[in-house]
């Protein structure tokens, strides 16, 4: 195949390539892009909301530093555990990588399992976010676990206008303003209520051209390797990774702490599990059930060319034929 021109596109070319947990991806980047000689120069994006925090390498399979070395990859190790990464943030940070990949003649590639931020990546923020099953799952166990105060003065803390206007035992609308503002960095309060969406101030966006691939396994087959993965974490040292950052001062609201492959480690009272056969069952069926709705959630993402891998022969050569016939089209 002949190396692809990506300076001549008159718009940003962006490839996103997702799939759930564990179907694959990353051994999927690595044979089509990692080669020095590739025909098509490539640079990740991640859009994995945990690969941002530093520390949390194991629990989020964070591809390797030799890998990263011969593939950058952009928005990984960009944030402390204790941070707030939102989807606006992400956005951000996105676009400024996919110009800056654009500009050296290479293509972005937004790759990773975090579906509301691809979403939102594809067609922009909505002036008011929808709900996210997620956060506000997240939001439930902490009322139910710590009560109301701690989550009020989050919100006054984080959103006063909101904190002013909702009464403390509306906790529909504390945990909205709060989901709020986890998604988007941004108040409650300083959402339209109606007309125009999107950020006064923002800088526009670049002008993009997407090509959305999609990964499918076969459920029982996907859940095979979720087990299989967390065991191999296991065995690779998580349990030594969580109690380092235990001793470096991190806790378990913290919001890097939440993700699957952490929170399961934590006992009500704070300390950590001893009962580590039982941790990695926890943390094996929250990842099954995690990739069952990242599927239904990608059901959402417009026009998307959806790939078996476990039916294609040569995987990496069918995705790079289907760019190449991409950028082949007139835009």
């Amino acid at each position: 195949m002949n190396p692809v021109r990506i300076k001549d596109a008159p718009a940003i070319p962006v490839v996103l390539l997702f799939g759930p947990t564990a179907s694959g991806k990353t051994a999927l980047l690595e044979e089509l892009f990692a080669d020095h000689n590739a025909p098509i120069p490539a640079e990740i994006v991640s859009a994995d909301s945990m690969q941002v925090y530093r520390g949390m390498d194991i629990g989020t399979a964070k591809p390797s530093h030799e890998l990263r070395t011969r593939l950058p990859h952009h928005l990984i190790d960009i944030c402390d555990i204790k941070e707030q990464f939102t989807v606006g943030d992400f956005v951000r940070h996105a676009d400024e990588a996919c110009r800056d990949i654009f500009s050296r003649g290479k293509l972005p590639v937004v790759s990773g399992g975090t579906g509301f931020y691809l979403k939102n990546f594809v067609l922009g923020l909505p002036a008011a976010p929808p709900s996210d099953l997620d956060i506000r799952n997240t939001l439930k166990e902490e009322l139910a676990e710590y009560g109301v105060e701690p989550l009020i003065r989050e919100l006054r803390a984080a959103d006063p206008v909101s904190a002013e206007r909702i009464h403390p035992n509306d906790t529909y609308r504390l945990l909205r303003a709060l989901e709020v503002y986890r998604l988007t960095g941004r108040p409650l309060s300083s959402f339209p209520t109606s007309g125009t969406s999107g950020q006064e101030g923002a800088p526009e966006r670049p002008a993009y051209r997407f090509l959305l691939i999609g990964l499918e396994r076969d459920r029982t087959s996907l859940y095979d390797r979720i087990n299989r993965r967390t065991h191999q974490m296991f065995l690779e040292g998580l349990p030594e990774e969580v109690s380092g950052l235990v001793a470096r001062g991190y806790k378990r609201e913290d919001p890097g702490m939440r993700a699957i492959g952490y929170q399961e480690f934590f006992l009500e009272d704070g300390s950590l599990s001893h009962d580590l056969t039982l941790v990695e069952e926890l943390v094996a069926r929250n990842s099954r059930r995690y990739a069952k709705r990242q599927i239904t959630f990608f059901a959402s993402l417009p026009e998307v060319t959806w790939i078996a891998a476990e039916k294609e022969g040569n995987l990496p050569a069918q995705i790079k034929k289907l760019i190449s016939s991409w950028f082949s089209q007139t835009p």
